[in-house]
């Protein structure tokens, strides 16, 4: 006969943990972040007269001067 009782609890249902402020904050920064340097990326590409082929570097370099912006 098995013992219903077993000492191994079993889990509840999982749930995903409460973020914090700072991940709340730091997950917004992010996105802010990706927003500029795709901006960026794009004035770029706008500069050049809009020639295909060089999406690589103009987010490169945008993430360069973004980055160089922040403290």
């Amino acid at each position: 006969m098995v013992n219903s009782h077993s000492s191994t609890p079993k889990p509840k249902g999982l749930t995903a943990p409460k973020k914090t402020l700072a991940q709340v904050v730091s997950t917004s920064d992010a996105a802010g972040l990706e927003h500029k340097i795709r901006e960026r990326a794009h004035q770029l590409y706008e500069g050049r007269g809009r020639e295909p082929g060089r999406d690589q570097q103009d987010w490169v370099q945008a993430e360069h001067e973004i980055s160089k912006e922040r403290p």
